[in-house]
């Protein structure tokens, strides 16, 4: 066993087994009943020297969600900043945050009661954090390692770095028409750590468990994200989609 507590103790930066590059995805959000609550897409491109991943969703209720996050995969991935922009009546806070991840500095400007907030805090970022990279990350892991660990910060007005624990679990079958794919799934366990790591199951904060399947081959896709959004926030479903002929007006008729 202490090989196995020793190892998922650890937090290494992930190397590079896929090249991210220039791609548009098309997503969709959905409530814990499948009903599709937000709609977006998953842009990426490939600069000279990093690469940016761009992922927006519009929700039904006039809700709107971005994220913008920058990354370097020379050898291994690292993460050079992260910026989320959260508003509207589907979330609890209404929030923009940045990290810089190359200097540690974290920049939270949030909105309670009418008042606006600014918050600057600097944490020691370990080189493996993961903010934004997520989906990129887990397709890249190898899926014989029994546990992989990296970290992430917990943004809030109060931010922390905490552990995300990758666990392979057993494999899924999707399809496309009359063709099945297999795809790999992943649990991802919240590892506050300290203090706080001990009470948040007891007050009801820790945070919930995040799956993702991918599908597998030489080019492994995601298919699905299964998790919250935001801190204290609903688990979601978050798929591909399908674009659909014609405008959205056309769709009403």
């Amino acid at each position: 066993m202490l090989p196995l507590l020793f190892s998922t103790s650890l937090a290494d930066q992930i190397p590079v087994r896929h090249q991210e590059g220039v791609s548009l995805g098309f997503l969709v959000l959905r409530n814990e009943a499948g009903e599709p609550i937000a709609y977006g897409d998953l842009q990426q491109v490939a600069e000279k020297d990093h690469v940016m991943s761009d992922m927006k969703f519009k929700f039904n209720d006039g809700s709107y969600y971005e994220e913008i996050t920058k990354f370097t995969q020379h050898g291994v991935f690292r993460l050079l900043s992260d910026e989320v922009l959260q508003r509207g009546p589907s979330f609890k806070q209404q929030m923009k945050s940045w990290i810089d991840a190359t200097s540690g500095n974290i920049t939270v400007r949030s909105t309670e009661k009418g008042k606006e907030k600014v918050l600057i805090k600097h944490l020691e970022l370990p080189p493996d954090v993961a903010n934004g990279m997520i989906m990129i990350l887990a397709k890249n892991l190898d899926p014989s390692a029994p546990v992989t660990s990296v970290s992430m910060v917990a943004v809030s007005t109060s931010p922390r770095v905490v552990k995300l624990n990758f666990s392979p679990q057993p494999q899924g079958i999707f399809h496309v028409g009359p063709i099945p794919y297999k795809a790999q799934r992943y649990q991802v366990k919240i590892e506050i750590g300290g203090i706080k790591g001990k009470i948040a199951p007891l007050l009801g904060k820790q945070p919930a468990d995040i799956h993702l399947w991918l599908i597998k081959s030489e080019a492994p896709t995601f298919v699905k994200y299964q998790g919250q959004l935001f801190e204290g926030g609903p688990v979601w479903n978050m798929e591909l989609a399908d674009p659909q002929e014609g405008s959205p007006r056309d769709q009403k008729k």
